[in-house]
């Protein structure tokens, strides 16, 4: 992995080595709440939960054989959780977030002395002049920006074929589940970090399956809100018709907490957190997301046994009938969106020499050594062929796209049903890294709510051949607190989750 960036951050810390100092009880693996009842009994304090996160990282994320989730560690985090460890000693706690540390995603500006990158050596000087409105909000709420992660590079828009969690400031992010293994993309860096318990938290994006994939394959959970409840804004763009943020935690409850910190809405979402949360519900099983991987289905059907068993009344082959007709209108929708919105970022960032998209394709191809040594820039050199928005050809496909995947595909299958969600499994179990052959997607559950905008929440439900596997849930626009009830009576149910060991890990052994 490239160590250009991460040093400066990192040399202080080394030396811890995971260990987070005499008298810190242990931290492995702890949710929100109990780090909170910690800090309020004073076993805990930011500083120390800093140090710790910032101990694993240098044990397991750097090095020949690291997993290469974190791109950079904040510089000024440790200044950060002392000031507000004064402030609860002083004013007592903002709330559920103060002193807990975040990981962005490096596509997510912050207005600090971390480059926002989306993975690319084009944008290693791109200090942007304002936080994201979800940063600012974060920061609000007491959380400690703890440092970007890893990505696949632009957000797994610039080639086809590609390999996701690669990029060129970052390197390739590893699955800590079996060595070889590949992490999923886009956002796979803020999977890998909060399944290798390398923070507890982190804030990923998604335009179509890059929260929920890695969430799924890295065995976290992930809500992907409806569009726009998060703040597009201050985050270097696909499309605006799909992206959002989200969180990716290791519980409901986690993502929950952060969701409601990232949002302009006040709706508690934590108070969706019912044990019972299937009872009475009406799921609808979409098998025509499922076909693709034998022993992926079998899972999932063992699991339906576990939704009845709390409650929930299913109706089998709930397909939703669109499935597979609004792909190609999707692509031209993207390419089209992308051209526009990364011209609008890159003219404001101001970087010297990249000013467009025609700039990106002419820089990478002088860095062609470094940013094209695996894949190339297909999808650039797409997009700079894409019609306007305003040309007929993206309006039309636009439209055609969320009709298709929104009103006449979940809405419809919602209604035909008379159920209140939907299920299907996420996506695979994770495939071998290969650059040759690039990413092996069989299949997955996430287009039709991606494409229509609407909520999408992923749930470790076990294992196939040793590694994660995920249960997805979604419906329609704005049901997040509906999906959550589900989602998390179903973890509860379960705990399908078991944390990675680690033990491939170069030097892992030697500073246990």
């Amino acid at each position: 992995m490239s160590q250009w960036i991460k040093l400066l951050a990192l040399g202080a810390v080394l030396s811890l080595a995971g260990c987070s100092g005499a008298g810190t009880p242990d931290l492995s693996e702890k949710s929100i709440a109990e780090l909170q009842a910690m800090m309020s009994r004073g076993q805990l304090n930011s500083v120390q939960l800093v140090e710790y996160y910032q101990g694993r990282i240098a044990r397991y994320d750097d090095g020949e054989k690291g997993l290469n989730a974190v791109i950079v560690v904040n510089p000024d985090a440790l200044d950060i959780a002392r000031q507000l460890d004064r402030e609860r000693a002083q004013k007592g706690s903002r709330g559920p977030l103060h002193g807990i540390p975040v990981l962005l995603k490096d596509n997510i500006d912050t207005a600090d002395k971390m480059p926002n990158t989306a993975g690319s050596l084009l944008l290693k000087d791109n200090l942007p002049r304002q936080d994201a409105p979800l940063v600012a909000k974060l920061r609000a709420a007491g959380a400690v920006i703890l440092g970007k992660a890893n990505l696949s590079e632009w957000a797994n828009f610039r080639a086809h074929p590609s390999s996701s969690g690669w990029s060129a400031v970052g390197g390739q992010v590893l699955n800590p589940y079996q060595e070889g293994a590949n992490p999923c993309g886009s956002s796979g860096g803020s999977a890998v970090a909060v399944a290798a318990d390398l923070v507890a938290v982190s804030v990923g994006t998604e335009t179509d399956g890059s929260l929920t994939c890695p969430a799924a394959i890295n065995g976290i959970v992930t809500i992907k809100p409806t569009l726009n409840l998060i703040s597009q804004d201050g985050i270097i763009p696909i499309a605006h018709s799909q992206d959002t943020a989200g969180p990716m935690a290791r519980t409901i409850a986690d993502a929950a907490l952060l969701l409601e910190s990232m949002t302009d809405t006040k709706v508690d979402y934590s108070s969706a957190l019912q044990k019972d949360g299937l009872r009475g519900k009406r799921i609808g099983v979409v098998r025509n997301l499922m076909g693709y991987d034998q022993n992926l289905d079998n899972t999932f059907d063992a699991e339906l046994k576990a939704l009845q068993a709390q409650g929930a009344e299913l109706v089998d082959s709930c397909d939703i009938a669109t499935v597979g007709q609004f792909s190609e209108q999707e692509f031209t929708v993207l390419l089209a969106e992308f051209k526009a919105g990364i011209n609008a970022y890159l003219e404001q960032a101001d970087l010297p020499g990249v000013h467009n998209l025609k700039a990106l394709v002419e820089g990478n191809k002088q860095l062609a050594d470094r940013e094209l040594v695996h894949f190339g820039q297909e999808l650039f050199e797409y997009a700079l062929q894409a019609p306007s928005l305003t040309d007929s050809a993206y309006i039309q496909a636009q439209e055609s796209a969320r009709r298709l995947a929104g009103k006449e595909g979940i809405d419809a299958a919602l209604e035909r049903c008379d159920v209140d969600l939907l299920i299907a499994p996420t996506v695979g179990p994770a495939w071998q890294t290969n650059y040759e052959r690039g990413d092996q997607f069989e299949g997955s559950a996430s287009s039709p709510a991606a494409v229509a905008g609407y909520p999408h929440i992923t749930v470790p439900m076990g294992f196939v051949e040793g590694l994660p596997v995920g249960l997805s849930f979604f419906s329609a626009a704005n049901t997040e607190s509906l999906l959550i009830e589900a989602a998390y009576s179903y973890e509860q149910a379960t705990h399908h989750r078991i944390a990675p060991t680690l033990e491939w890990i170069s030097g892992a052994a030697e500073t246990e």
